[in-house]
């Protein structure tokens, strides 16, 4: 073996400055007794970083550091190395190099970890080095996959050729609960999409397959497919975990899951639907972390977040939030409404459902069924002598009725609308009946939004603009426009996108829209004000992100560009 390798660490340290000879010898017997390794015991106690460490056993051993974020990791190369060798010893396998199998460590210097290696997977070990951290993430995101395919497999072999019918299935799908491939199967699926950062999963059957997709930054990737013989038991077990009805298959169910991933207490939205090839099951994963990420978070520039601060300071009035399914408005109003959370504010809810419980805030689930509607449930709330009143939806001429006369009595009041843009919101409200002059006198504040998807900041690369693209961003054509995209690399699962971010259209109501709205339904010409007012379209908005490098070209088409 190579003399350089069984140097150790601390030695290494000091030959670089990094440490003293005395810091060195403090850690070594504190080691003793903590039992850590000296390079936890360093960074803990702040004498060097993750960074330092790396860099000088690049520098000292010649072992070449590799950004995990930035390869395709050999799926093959993950199989041939158990889960255990990788959890013990920091170090995740990557690719192959003829009959190498390549290995990324945090302590390169550990021969028994490579033994390990050696024995486990048959092959020589090539070895590089890599931050602590980056091995954990992609350990966590490739056993994952790995765990989920291993439980399909299990599933789909216990399920093969099983003829009980389906009464006979449910009934036993209770016995043998903890140690069922199903119980395995749904436990990683669920793992694996929170990894993924996945908002939705879908489990789709088909005649003789059934297919798995996560939604990922608003897109659907297909994870894998399995047997049609296995959607009984997947079935069964989903709805158990939420506390539905097994024996029910004709009629859609709706249910909730609140389970544990790790630290992070996850809360799961289950939806079944009865198809034609059996039934099929979305569950939707709620990010409790993303309703606290403050206003300055939401992706609105200075101006922007200027013009709604001036919105939310208003006593009474209405603040609508409008955009498609999924746009982000959920997150919004719960935003908003966390920065008006205070002890001498009483803020009462009305939603379908409650999506996430916020401290300080009555919150008040919609039951159609028991017929407590949004109107009904509106009218109970203001005689709880509310200041700021949130509505999930204005779905109809009732609900809008009485949103605008608690806006008008002194209420601030929260809502949302499906609408195109901005203006057009007030249209859809006097096309619910109310008269304009109720509008005028009760809406402060309109937001559009959409969700665009942001080019992956590890591997974005610069091209020029082509004359079509220049065109659409509205640039002459003889002008050098340089933009952004992202090439595709592991970190973003070759998309070359990663994360979203918000666009805003936002138009403040002056006593000179009032004057419109009470005049004139135009929409037009209440749009026309806005931009004379300094209101960003939703179009003009995502062509800055593109000319920023934040997102593309395809986005802006996909997502505002058609609104213009």
């Amino acid at each position: 073996m190579d003399i350089k390798v069984k140097r150790r660490l601390g030695d290494l340290l000091v030959q670089s400055g990094k440490i003293s000879m005395l810091q060195l010898q403090d850690a070594l017997r504190r080691q003793k007794t903590l039992g850590k390794k000296i390079g936890e015991l360093l960074i803990d106690d702040g004498i060097v970083t993750s960074e330092d460490i790396l860099q000088v056993l690049e520098d000292q051993t010649g072992f070449e550091r590799v950004n995990l974020d930035m390869i395709n990791i050999d799926k093959k190369a993950i199989k041939a190395v158990p889960e255990s060798i990788c959890l013990k010893h920091d170090l995740i396998p990557f690719g192959f190099n003829e009959n190498k199998i390549k290995i990324a460590m945090w302590d390169p210097l550990n021969i028994f970890a490579v033994d390990d290696v050696a024995i486990a997977s048959g092959f020589q070990v090539e070895t590089y080095i890599a931050l602590k951290s980056e091995i954990k993430k992609h350990i966590e995101r490739y056993y994952s996959d790995q765990q989920v395919l291993r439980a399909a497999e299990e599933l789909s072999k216990e399920r093969q050729g099983d003829s009980r019918n389906q009464n006979q299935l449910d009934e036993e799908a209770f016995d043998d609960i903890k140690n069922a491939p199903v119980v395995k199967m749904v436990d990683y699926l669920i793992k694996n999409a929170i990894e993924a950062r996945a908002s939705d999963i879908h489990i789709e059957p088909y005649e003789k397959h059934i297919r798995i997709r996560y939604r990922v930054d608003g897109q659907l990737i297909q994870i894998s497919t399995l047997g049609i013989d296995s959607l009984a038991a997947l079935v069964t077990r989903i709805k158990i975990l939420a506390n539905l009805n097994i024996a029910e298959k004709r009629i859609p169910q709706d249910g909730r899951i609140i389970t544990k991933v790790g630290d992070k207490e996850v809360d799961l939205r289950v939806s079944i639907l009865p198809t034609v090839s059996g039934e099929k099951i979305v569950i939707r994963i709620l990010d409790r972390a993303s309703y606290k990420i403050g206003i300055d978070n939401l992706g609105m520039n200075e101006e922007e977040l200027e013009q709604l601060r001036r919105i939310i300071k208003n006593p009474h009035g209405i603040i609508l939030v409008t955009g498609p399914t999924g746009s982000g408005k959920s997150t919004t109003l719960y935003t908003i409404l966390n920065k008006l959370n205070s002890e001498d504010k009483n803020i009462i809810t009305v939603e379908d459902p409650v999506e996430y419980m916020l401290e300080g805030i009555n919150q008040v689930n919609v039951n159609t069924k028991a017929g407590l509607t949004f109107a009904n449930g509106l009218r109970s709330i203001l005689r709880q002598d509310p200041d700021i009143v949130m509505i999930g939806e204005i779905r109809d001429n009732e609900t809008a009725q009485i949103a605008i006369r608690a806006a008008i009595t002194g209420h601030l009041v929260l809502s949302t609308l499906h609408t195109n843009d901005a203006p057009s919101s007030v249209t859809r409200l006097i096309d619910m009946d109310i008269e304009p002059y109720l509008v005028a006198t009760s809406v402060v504040g309109i937001i559009a939004q959409r969700l665009v998807r942001k080019i992956c900041p590890k591997c974005s690369t610069t091209y020029t603009a082509s004359a079509y693209e220049k065109h659409i961003l509205g640039i002459d054509e003889n002008e050098d426009v340089i933009l952004n995209k992202g090439s595709g690399c592991a970190f973003c699962n070759n998309s070359g996108y990663s994360g979203r971010t918000g666009v805003y259209e936002i138009m403040e109501v002056t006593r000179e829209h009032k004057e419109l709205i009470m005049n004139s339904r135009n929409s037009d010409a209440l749009k026309d004000i806005s931009l004379k007012r300094g209101m960003k379209t939703l179009g003009t908005a995502c062509k800055k992100l593109v000319l920023n490098g934040v997102t593309t070209i395809d986005e802006l088409v996909k997502t505002a560009y058609l609104q213009e």
